[in-house]
């Protein structure tokens, strides 16, 4: 298979001097809808190929090398999720955020305004550039960790221990969070998609 001979006696393994062209970009897009800012995720691919590298031996080719290196990836940000929250008070994100989720409620904690009914077709969201790149920026609006428990959960499928142990919060704390992120990114996936997407037909 060209390209795809191993090196060190790993014949899973492709030619590490391929991988920013094969893998660089897609890893890149993956760590940036997680961590938000473009010089750590450049960081998180960097040190995802060095470990890649240092770990070549033991990969088996049980997966795919792309899914072998989404793997590490996954990893390193989780690593920058525990360092960066651990040590944070819950009440940063009570008070980070009250204020916003009060605008979708009345005074009687009735919600002030329904969805819209966006009946979009999901394959051509999921195969739209121009959507997740709207996505993300509206991900990028939330507060940090906010984004971080939201994106465990949606975009990395991680259950509900796993995710309060990095960071550092209980059941309660994340389904508050969680609730809050869904509210947000609907406002703001409706005002900057699905509304511009509707006054265009």
């Amino acid at each position: 298979m060209s390209g795809e001979k191993g090196i060190a006696g790993n014949n899973f393994v492709s030619d590490p001097s391929t991988w920013v062209d094969r893998y660089g970009d897609y890893l890149f897009r993956y760590s940036l809808m997680r961590l938000r800012n473009r010089e750590l995720a450049e960081n998180a691919v960097q040190e995802t190929f060095l470990a890649a590298l240092t770990a070549r031996r033991s990969f088996s080719g049980r997966s795919t090398e792309r899914t072998w290196m989404v793997g590490i990836l996954k990893h390193k940000v989780i690593d920058h999720y525990r360092k960066t929250f651990r040590e944070k008070s819950i009440s940063e994100i009570q008070t980070d955020e009250e204020q916003t989720v009060d605008s979708f409620y009345d005074a009687a904690g009735n919600p002030g305004k329904f969805p819209k009914d966006w009946m979009p077709d999901p394959q051509a969201l999921l195969h739209s550039k121009e959507f997740w790149d709207t996505f993300r920026e509206c991900l990028s609006k939330l507060p940090e960790r906010t984004a971080a428990a939201f994106s465990m959960r949606e975009l990395d499928d991680l259950d509900t221990p796993e995710i309060c142990k990095e960071l550092g919060i209980n059941p309660t704390n994340l389904w508050v969070i969680l609730h809050r992120a869904r509210l947000q990114l609907r406002e703001c996936l409706e005002r900057n998609w699905f509304e511009k997407k509707g006054s265009h037909e």
